[in-house]
């Protein structure tokens, strides 16, 4: 399994951009992300400072919470999407996808991964093949 998910990694590209209002969910994500091969760029705890941060160090992927203090991640992923050019967004949230209807398609994000879910082979899952 880690050949496999190694070759992946290398294959999709791995820097990472984490946004969540919850210090303590970035600081697990991040060690669980980067333990399995992917590189963390930055973090951000709120809507505002995550689309600056995404255009200052050009993430390939924003992990990013649904709901912000500052405004919700269907929104910011609409906004980080919406060019066209910009980084593959992952949405997450401590609710269920069915939670959210046809809000994660919509906003352009790759798909959605509960936080208790949350790993390597759940977000490669995720993203597009190059």
């Amino acid at each position: 399994m880690a050949g496999s998910l190694a070759g992946t990694l290398d294959e999709m590209g791995t820097t990472v951009l984490i946004v969540d209002d919850s210090p303590t969910f970035r600081s697990a994500a991040r060690l669980l992300l980067e333990s399995e091969g992917y590189e963390v760029l930055g973090e951000a705890g709120d809507g505002e400072t995550a689309v600056a941060c995404a255009r200052t160090l050009e993430p390939e992927l924003v992990l990013l919470d649904v709901m912000l203090p500052d405004t919700d991640g269907f929104d910011v992923a609409g906004r980080l999407t919406g060019r066209g050019d910009g980084p593959g967004v992952i949405l997450v949230s401590s609710h269920d996808a069915s939670d959210f209807g046809p809000l994660v398609e919509q906003s352009g994000a790759h798909g959605f991964v509960a936080k208790s879910d949350l790993s390597g082979p759940a977000i490669a899952a995720l993203l597009p093949q190059r």
